[in-house]
């Protein structure tokens, strides 16, 4: 009895140990974020958002400490895809989500069944080309620009959007990706009260001339928020 009480203790011991560091890996702050793209099946949007939405309660009562942002796309070529992404992460945050395994077990139930994953990449938040935090304002639209260049002119990029970081008139905010896609890739968001706001922008919305022989690829979306199927943002829900 007394040998299984000692366990017992241990055991209580490693877990208040072990819970706190998990804590603070989860919490700690950095720059990285993680952007991932979901296309529901043709006529299974309802069921889709449905599951995912059941997806949220599960990261909810796994009392998941990550905010994630939902957004679907308005205007572009992948019309009423899902784009959700969780932002201002350590490195070794993103070494210890909450509970992968059942996380994974959950999504196959719920949201797989219903939609084909098409990208999930990893990006560095880049504040010296940017004005912002490097977590976006849950604002209605979001504009996303995603910048594929020319091999090898990653660094005369930077360079010349760093000039014109002094200039930026509303929040704008890049990154560099590091994993899940086509290389050399940038990304901006601009989160805009409404579609007016863009419009309004669209003058900055323009790159410099200077970057134009750096860039094989531009492509720009706007993107509108949803709350329902964001988890941990201090918006109203729709």
């Amino acid at each position: 009895m007394a040998h299984r009480w000692l366990g017992i203790v241990g055991t209580v011991l490693l877990v208040s140990t072990v819970f706190p560091v998990r804590l603070v890996a989860q919490t700690e702050r950095g720059p990285y974020a993680r952007i991932a793209i979901l296309r529901p099946h043709d006529g299974d949007t309802v069921d889709f958002e449905a599951g995912y939405i059941r997806h949220l309660e599960w990261h909810r009562q796994a009392n998941d400490t990550w905010v994630w942002y939902g957004w679907n796309v308005t205007f572009g070529e992948r019309q009423r895809w899902f784009v959700y992404a969780t932002f201002g992460h350590s490195a070794a945050g993103l070494d210890d989500p909450v509970a992968p395994a059942e996380d994974e077990r959950d999504n196959i139930s719920n949201v797989t069944p219903h939609a084909q994953y098409l990208g999930n990449a990893l990006y560095e938040y880049l504040p010296g080309l940017s004005r912002g935090t490097g977590e976006p304002q849950p604002t209605a639209r979001l504009e996303l620009t995603t910048v594929d260049l020319n091999p090898g002119a990653e660094a005369a990029f930077e360079k010349a959007l760093s000039t014109g970081q002094p200039t930026l008139q509303g929040e704008t905010l890049w990154y560099r990706m590091v994993a899940g896609g086509t290389a050399p890739r940038y990304v901006r968001l601009r989160p805009r009260a409404n579609l007016s706001a863009i419009l309004a922008g669209s003058g900055e919305q323009t790159l410099p001339d200077r970057v134009s022989h750096l860039i094989a690829k531009t492509t720009i979306e706007i993107l509108t928020l949803r709350p329902r199927m964001s988890y941990g943002l201090s918006v109203a829900r729709q």
